[in-house]
């Protein structure tokens, strides 16, 4: 009886110590596997020029923040004057990826909360950042120079990400060598 009473206690103790772990996490921070790996191929339409195409080899020679949005998604309402406050502090091109819009969608977001974007392009059928393993929107990817995942931030970037953890970053980033910018358009 003794034993199975410390037997009982032990798995307990075990249990609360794996759940308390868990109140300590970030649970914006979700491992992306392409961290340090080249963002995963694409060709996307750029946003109201439909015969124009942005790839992942369109950003080389940039450090850029690639922001994961749509017109119905509510978080991404929120993190809109932050977004606004980057495109103003002019630290890294902004580039926005519509997922799973529609054309009218699109238009009546950038009307109502502005256009932080240098460039957005669309994924209508959400298949692109699939293959980027999005869990949700909004997400942002901070590539540098060489189209190199450098980070992944989960969920609306706030005004104290965007101090402590994206301009650091990103200035860090943009001090590290790379290859000669292009001009961003698409194809």
């Amino acid at each position: 009886m003794r034993k199975l009473f410390w037997v009982g206690a032990l798995v307990f103790v075990a249990i609360a110590v794996v759940l308390g772990r868990g109140l300590f996490l970030n649970p914006t921070f979700i491992p992306s596997p392409f961290i340090g790996k080249p963002m995963p191929g694409f060709r996307l339409p750029v946003a109201g020029q439909p015969a124009q195409y942005a790839t992942n080899k369109t950003f080389l020679g940039h450090v850029v923040l690639l922001n994961v949005f749509a017109s119905w998604c509510v978080s991404c309402r929120q993190e809109m004057p932050v977004l606004i406050r980057i495109q103003s502090l002019h630290v890294a091109p902004l580039i926005g990826v519509d997922y799973k819009d529609t054309k009218q969608g699109l238009q009546r977001y950038l009307r109502v909360f502005g256009n932080p974007y240098s460039m957005i392009v669309a994924d209508k059928r959400g298949m692109a950042v699939i293959n980027w393993g999005i869990y949700g929107v909004p997400e942002t990817f901070v590539l540098n120079k060489k189209g190199v995942v450098a980070y992944k931030f989960v969920g609306p970037i706030t005004w104290r990400r965007l101090k402590d953890k994206l301009l650091p970053m990103v200035r860090r980033l943009q001090a590290e060598p790379g290859p000669a910018p292009a001009p961003l358009t698409g194809s």
